[in-house]
């Protein structure tokens, strides 16, 4: 399969402005934008034909000069990053899988992928996204930051096949009382990393946002509504935290764990 990885970054984040540009140190002390260490995660993944950043901004462009990486430009209105990898998908010849990996997630590990690679070449998958199972203490971590009013993070339910059957970010499946006790959860925290089909994107822009999409705040509950099934891939958490830059105080959690995982 020719595979190519999009990574999809704009500027104008409503709760971080300027994100992609925002420095972050490494494990030897030395600085880069949040988009360049993007760009390194996404090299890390074996079996990849192209490595793209997808904007619609000349600031972040440029910001990608240092990565030696290709720029495909879009549209600024593009609701989300899969509307953004969709329309880029125009701009490429013969892809056969387009990989959405987070602009973000610089700490996304290449197994990750790599995984929904291999679950995509079985053929009976338009698309496919990875998540983790979470330990009971995970889970009772983030029921304190929901009552406290804090989203932690996404959670999804699957069929017995691994198909999504919702993604939320509250906590599903409803835990009952008990259900807590052992080591081991029936929470699977969502990765938002996706691997599609051209056929996929496409018929996901055919369609409106639905109203889950827009109350969940989610872009993957699209494919749901319009009936495109989603293969949930699960994979094993790495030994480092994983954090998404969304807020300026994450700069530090994400500095260290870049220093967990090694990286320069």
């Amino acid at each position: 399969m020719n595979s190519v990885i999009l990574i999809p970054a704009r500027y104008q984040s409503s709760r971080y402005p300027g994100k992609p540009l925002v420095e972050l140190k490494g494990a030897g002390g030395s600085s880069k934008p949040l988009i360049q260490r993007s760009v390194e995660a996404a090299r890390r993944v074996a079996g990849v034909g192209g490595v793209f950043v997808v904007t619609d901004d000349e600031r972040i462009a440029q910001a990608c000069v240092p990565a030696r990486v290709g720029v495909l430009m879009t549209s600024p209105d593009c609701l989300n990053g899969t509307e953004r990898c969709a329309e880029a998908m125009a701009q490429l010849h013969d892809v056969d899988l387009i990989i959405n990996f987070q602009g973000d997630a610089l700490l996304t590990p290449p197994y990750f992928v790599e995984a929904l690679m291999e679950r995509m070449k079985a053929g009976d998958a338009e698309v496919s996204t990875p998540a983790m199972r979470l330990r009971s203490d995970e889970v009772r971590a983030l029921q304190r930051e929901e009552a406290e009013g804090r989203v932690g993070g996404t959670s999804v339910v699957t069929d017995a096949k691994g198909r999504a059957l919702y993604f939320s970010k509250r906590l599903i499946p409803h835990l009952p009382k008990g259900a807590l006790d052992g080591e081991m959860s029936a929470v699977r925290l969502h990765v938002g990393v996706y691997a599609y089909r051209p056929s996929a994107l496409s018929a996901y822009v055919s369609s409106e946002p639905s109203e889950l999409e827009q109350l969940e705040g989610l872009e993957q509950l699209r494919f749901l509504d319009i009936g495109t099934p989603i293969a949930v891939v699960d994979v094993d958490p790495p030994p480092f935290a994983l954090r998404e830059l969304n807020n300026p105080e994450d700069v530090a959690p994400i500095e260290q764990a870049l220093i967990e995982a090694g990286l320069e």
